[in-house]
């Protein structure tokens, strides 16, 4: 798969919003660079963010500055990418479908995932575990003629083995993420009738339940650190996967009202605005990426 670029006339937006949708900061845009799923550092002053196959920097104090974090002894990454709960440390997927986990300040990674994983799987990192000891990511595997199967849930060991799968279809699961106490894994999936919605499952792959009940694709469901709120984003009707460089809805929702869910921004985006987990530690804030396109104008919260 290429590493994504930038189309011509486009440009890429790092924003930061309030935890109600109120407060929209545009704290970075470039023309250079396709930046990715923005992590926030537990220091609450910087995100960090794939772009370019390699890892990036965002200082949100003063005046807002992009530097590369050098990691060692990796292919090109890829935007699943979470930071680990000790706040050193990120855990990182890369093209290779493989799991890393490096210094969030760079330096050497090491491999975390068994080679060769059981059945062949591949890896894409969405959640850490509060305690910091088991990740949840979507496993796939690839046919022969190059056809993956759907994707579904699974927890490992962050030090490698202990594969557990708490998903088996029907139709792909993907975005995994585990609640700030450990007891569920939210998530997107099409298990309940043809088009993604989001749902959660304990830890231990019982209890599924269905929290949304619309047309609209959901994908990508965080959890705020304390609880309270999740945000998601909501694909037109119809659409396949989560593709980039069409019109979403992010939404945020009362954690335990999902009826309430409301759309805070309407964007240009899609893949890469909203991949991993992306709230400021202490809640009040969360942050995304946009794509605006000089011949698609953007409302993007301006």
């Amino acid at each position: 798969m290429p590493i994504r670029k930038l189309l011509p006339g486009q440009t890429c937006q790092i924003w930061t919003v309030g935890a109600t949708g109120t407060d929209p900061v545009k704290r970075f845009e470039t023309s250079q660079h396709l930046l990715e799923a923005p992590n926030w550092l537990s220091s609450g002053d910087a995100l960090v963010l794939n772009g370019d196959g390699l890892l990036w920097r965002l200082s949100l104090s003063g005046a807002p500055r992009l530097d590369e974090i050098v990691i060692t002894g990796v292919p090109d990454l890829n935007n699943d990418h979470v930071l680990d709960p000790d706040g050193a440390h990120i855990y990182l997927s890369a093209y290779d479908r493989q799991l890393y986990r490096a210094p969030v300040h760079g330096g050497a990674a090491e491999l975390v995932t068994a080679e060769p994983s059981p059945g062949g799987i591949f890896h894409f990192l969405h959640g850490v575990h509060p305690r910091g000891d088991r990740l949840a990511f979507i496993g796939l595997s690839e046919a022969p003629g190059g056809e993956r199967t759907p994707g579904d849930v699974y927890t490992m060991s962050a030090n490698g083995g202990d594969y557990r799968r708490l998903t088996s279809g029907p139709g792909a699961s993907d975005g995994c993420e585990y609640s700030p106490d450990g007891e569920w894994i939210y998530f997107n999936t099409e298990m309940f009738g043809g088009h993604a919605q989001i749902a959660r499952i304990r830890s231990d792959g019982s209890g599924l339940e269905r929290l949304t009940f619309d047309d609209h694709v959901n994908w990508f469901p965080h959890i705020s650190p304390d609880g309270r709120w999740a945000t998601y984003l909501a694909y037109p009707p119809g659409t396949q996967g989560h593709p980039g460089n069409v019109w979403v809805d992010l939404k945020v929702v009362a954690l335990e009202d999902w009826a309430s869910a409301t759309t805070v921004v309407r964007l240009f985006g899609g893949q890469g605005t909203l991949n991993t987990p992306s709230w400021a530690p202490d809640s009040s804030a969360f942050a995304y990426a946009s794509y605006p396109l000089e011949s698609a104008e953007c409302d993007s919260a301006e």
